[in-house]
């Protein structure tokens, strides 16, 4: 496994890249903005395709490199379903599997720091945002924070894994790089408590200033998406046109990844390309005999970035579904379970 621990000195925030191989497909988990040209030139340094990045909530302390990365690479941004950004290619919910080429992270859901606050693992280690640090825990101030919804998160979820387990956190402002959750739990000051009402009073107590870049980050955070303006800039057909097409005079591919669509449903009689395999079936979806052909996703991100990539193939007729399945369901059009 590929596995890399990034710094940004100014926000004291920690990167990281993970891939399977060599010549593979990457993961990036919650990328600072200025250091975008380094992540693009360790992707062709290690001979890596960028194929997913996500941050583990809004952050407030930089801003996130999400939306860069998605306009330079056609990346698929991943948050939890409770972030109140714009548009996000794919949002997970706790339990849920965030999939790339030979590695899966599992999304947990532990709101306090935020009320988006996510945390990523795996069998070894887990990525814990702002949830827990190494010899911390993330205030509880800001952003609809929430001391006891934190303790809920860590003392029922987080520190219930094995202790072995690997820390790697989103910031460290002490020069600590990973720790393990037995090391946390033993040597944790704040976990040192003996009740919620406890925990609660410590976090309460902190009276810590707000981060410098608070009132710039934050705003800019939550509008990293292609929203629907930006959606339209290629060719489509809208939810409720799509309504009265006769679907056999027209190929409507699904981008969206298994998860979402056993969640969700899907759109009857379409078929499914993962998004992540769109490029090697251009050649098939070619074969159209005339029919055009009509992507969508879950809020029409990933299907806008197929449109660019399509027509960069040879594929003329084709266009997508601007809002995706959201836009679909907000119509009234038929769902298939799956």
């Amino acid at each position: 496994m590929i596995f890399r621990q990034l710094f940004d000195n100014v926000s004291s925030t920690y990167t990281y890249l993970i891939a399977s191989r060599k010549g593979g497909e990457a993961l990036l988990i919650d990328p600072v903005l200025e250091k975008t040209e380094h992540y693009l030139t360790l992707m062709e340094q290690l001979d890596l395709k960028l194929v997913k990045v996500l941050d583990t909530h809004v952050h407030a302390d930089h801003i996130t490199a999400m939306g860069a990365l998605r306009d330079r690479t056609s990346c698929v941004t991943v948050m939890g379903e409770q972030s109140p950004v714009d548009v996000v290619s794919m949002r997970v919910s706790d339990g849920d599997a965030v999939d790339i080429e030979g590695f899966s992270l599992t999304a947990m859901y532990t709101p306090g720091h935020t009320d988006d606050s996510y945390c990523f693992r795996t069998d070894d280690r887990i990525f814990t945002g702002d949830t827990l640090l190494i010899r911390g825990t993330g205030r509880t101030d800001f952003q609809n924070g929430d001391a006891g919804r934190q303790y809920d998160s860590l003392f029922n979820g987080v520190l219930k894994l094995p202790e072995s387990m690997l820390v790697y956190p989103a910031h460290d402002y002490k020069g600590d790089t990973v720790s393990t959750l037995g090391e946390e739990i033993a040597y944790n000051p704040r976990l040192q408590v003996k009740s919620r009402e406890e925990y609660i009073d410590v976090m309460n107590q902190l009276n810590l200033p707000n981060p410098k870049m608070m009132d710039v980050a934050v705003p800019e955070n939550m509008k990293v998406g292609l929203n629907l303006e930006r959606q339209r800039q290629v060719p489509t057909i809208e939810a409720g046109a799509l309504l009265g097409r006769e679907v056999d005079k027209l190929i409507l591919v699904d981008l969206r990844e298994d998860t979402e669509r056993a969640r969700f449903g899907v759109i009857p009689d379409s078929i499914h390309v993962p998004y992540g395999q769109l490029e090697m079936q251009l050649a098939t979806l070619a074969q159209t005999d005339g029919r055009p052909v009509v992507f969508y996703c879950a809020v029409g991100e990933r299907s806008a970035m197929a449109t660019r990539l399509a027509h960069a193939n040879g594929i003329d007729h084709c266009a997508h579904v601007p809002g995706g399945f959201q836009a679909w369901q907000s119509v009234g059009g038929a769902i298939k379970e799956v």
